[in-house]
């Protein structure tokens, strides 16, 4: 298995949003290293999700149900999207802030490349955000 982070800013797609969808393609990737990783998820991976921009928080925890496949939302064969189903929500949103002054996590994706929308996660650094939003 394998351990995700995706963002949205949650004007556009939120969290609650995506709960009362129940299921969703994860769509808009419009950068290649991003588009790589949404290539490399599996079925059951597990991801966070993100709140960008407004919040600047992890709020909760999403699978994956389908793999890869072409962006329905472009012509363009370059663009792919994943479904992911919500799984979690967290007990205590998980800032910013809180990842960047947590010596564990000082070289997770989120920090080091802050405007990449989907990047991998090491199980421990998955994990230690789990723990951190319990």
């Amino acid at each position: 298995m394998n351990y995700w982070l995706v963002k949205s800013e949650p004007h556009k797609y939120s969290w609650e949003k995506f709960n009362q969808d129940g299921r969703t393609f994860w769509d808009g990737v419009r950068n290649y290293q991003a588009r790589n990783n949404l290539r490399e998820m599996k079925d059951g991976d597990l991801v966070l999700f993100y709140h960008s921009n407004e919040g600047k928080e992890v709020v909760g925890i999403a699978k994956v149900v389908k793999e890869a496949y072409q962006d329905p939302t472009t012509t363009d064969p370059n663009w792919l999207v994943v479904d992911l189903s919500p799984v979690e929500t967290l007990k205590n949103p998980v800032t910013l802030e809180q990842i960047k002054a947590d010596e564990f996590l000082k070289d997770v994706g989120l920090v080091r490349q802050g405007r990449l929308s989907v990047m991998g996660l090491k199980r421990e650094e998955f994990d230690r955000i789990v723990e951190l939003g319990s």
